[in-house]
């Protein structure tokens, strides 16, 4: 059982936004999750998966599930190609750690999502002593990505990226989101049809 939550995603560029002011924002949203994460796992330390815990559930649900993954992809295609074929070993390294974090946030993610759309679905299955273990490992990867972008990756890219390329780079985000929108509502509305 998924839950699902449809709410705006902030973090969903505008055609003639500078792509950069989309990552930066949804690193903002994700250290928020991050932080609603970590406070569902306190709640649940203190007591029963109440209406709250099963709100706040659903949102971290649905960012990781959608937002985030959005988000990894757009520096995979945006931000990553550029740097690693940088002159500058520690970019290049930078680079290479950070897509192998990509694919780590994501296998942990899957380990510990079930649980947390349980609490979010007000199913008590969830095993709280995994799952707090699983989000203490994945905020504290996540919390290292977002530093080492914001350090490193992100000032290296825009320094190699003009003004017009920015804006181009928010255009194919905000295209793609869009599409991908479309058709999870087309697959929704076909399922509702049959």
């Amino acid at each position: 059982m998924n839950s699902t939550h449809a709410s705006p995603d902030p973090a969903t560029p505008a055609a003639s936004t500078d792509g950069f002011d989309v990552l930066d924002a949804c690193h903002r949203q994700t250290l928020h999750t991050l932080d609603k994460l970590t406070d569902l796992v306190t709640r649940l330390t203190n007591g029963a998966a109440d209406t709250q815990a099963r709100a706040m559930a659903a949102e971290i649900v649905h960012f990781f599930s959608t937002t985030a993954r959005q988000h990894h992809e757009d520096e995979e295609r945006h931000v990553f190609p550029n740097l690693a074929i940088s002159d500058d070993p520690k970019v290049v390294q930078a680079v290479l750690r950070l897509q192998e974090d990509h694919n780590w946030l994501e296998e942990d993610w899957m380990e510990i999502s079930p649980q947390v759309d349980a609490v979010a679905c007000g199913l008590n299955w969830f095993d709280l002593d995994v799952l707090r273990e699983g989000v203490e490992i994945f905020t504290a990867l996540s919390r290292d990505h977002v530093e080492l972008e914001e350090s490193l990756i992100y000032p290296q890219a825009r320094a190699r990226l003009r003004v017009g390329e920015r804006r181009e780079m928010g255009r194919e985000m905000a295209a793609r989101r869009r599409a991908q929108r479309g058709a999870k509502s087309a697959s929704a509305g076909s399922s509702d049809s049959a």
